[in-house]
């Protein structure tokens, strides 16, 4: 078993990245019904929360049947931050995570997510203020550094656990890569291996089958992997690397009536509880995915996206289910 503060998780736990208009209620409800084991909420503007914006309170609602799961929250203003927990925590979730990764321009650039790893010590600091302010565990998702040239990575985490983090996901890319390149988990080795650290150590980046699951787990010896992108529109690839990891055997992808019942479930959940419009434009990144490799799927694909009407959705999904079959 992982434990995290007073939070236990399975012996090698999948985490569900906190992804921005994607990891909401509705699709984190798939993610765990697919095995997802801990999850984390989209990022939450700590100036949002304060200041109680809509969008930003929306983000703290949480069911108990997504437990353990931890509500994530950004900002670089340390008072701001430390407020923004206690709100948080008022909101019951097993885990506070900071968000000190994120390489989006309005974020990191104005000192925010993976911007504060250009200023180490007011990252420590900020974080040290957050543990002291909440009674539940603080977690930390961060990259390896900036740049190329400041990959502090080692010694960040290191201060990070000494003032009190229960546990870092590392992704393994500089904020200046953003998402481009192949993502680099030799350092998240080296960190995990480090007899300084105590602390589980998550791994994150390009972890998108069964197999690399694998092959990051026995190489580099991570507590766990948290996924992200592989994870939007198929929420399945949970069950199959757990499956890979017992049996050392690839489940058949999902039948087309699978797909089509678990999209159903999501675009439900999604029009419910964001209202018809903006529940259809966000289920909009996950077309993609729920319905890949099927042949002749382009033109069906494509009228999906433009879709704007639930039952214009269901007659196109039926469509797809005709050329499947």
């Amino acid at each position: 078993m992982v434990r995290i503060g007073n939070i236990t998780t399975t012996e090698f736990p999948l985490l569900l990245a906190p992804m921005e208009d994607v990891s909401d209620p509705p699709f984190r409800a798939v993610c765990k019904e697919n095995g997802a084991d801990l999850m984390y909420t989209e990022f939450i503007s700590s100036e949002g929360l304060i200041r109680h914006a809509a969008k930003s309170v929306a983000k703290l609602d949480i069911f108990e049947y997504e437990r353990p799961i931890g509500i994530q929250i950004f900002g670089n203003n340390i008072d701001s931050m430390k407020e923004a927990a206690e709100l948080t925590e008022r909101a019951n979730p097993d885990i506070i995570d900071i968000n000190y990764g994120c390489p989006v321009k309005k974020v990191a650039c104005r000192g925010a997510g993976a911007g504060i790893l250009l200023d180490v010590p007011k990252m420590v600091k900020m974080t040290e203020e957050i543990v002291k302010t909440t009674s539940l565990p603080v977690t930390v998702k961060t990259r390896l550094g900036w740049d190329d040239k400041t990959k502090y990575i080692g010694e960040v985490s290191e201060r990070l656990q000494d003032v009190g983090t229960c546990a870092i996901t590392i992704h393994g890319r500089t904020r200046q890569q953003m998402y481009k390149g192949e993502a680099d988990w030799t350092l998240i080795g080296e960190i995990k291996n480090n007899p300084r650290i105590h602390i589980p150590i998550f791994g994150n980046g390009d972890v998108d089958s069964p197999q690399k699951a694998l092959l990051m787990r026995q190489k580099y010896g991570v507590d766990g992997i948290m996924i992200g992108r592989a994870a939007i529109g198929y929420p399945w690839i949970f069950r199959e690397i757990k499956h890979y990891f017992s049996t050392g055997e690839l489940l058949p992808r999902p039948s087309i009536d699978e797909r089509i019942q678990v999209f159903k479930k999501h675009l439900d959940f999604s029009t419910n509880w964001k209202g018809l419009r903006v529940g259809i434009a966000e289920m909009r990144r996950h077309y993609a995915n729920y319905f890949r490799g099927i042949p002749y799927i382009k033109n069906h694909r494509a009228k999906l996206v433009t879709c704007n009407s639930y039952e214009e959705i269901l007659c196109t999904v039926d469509d797809i289910r005709q050329i499947a079959a």
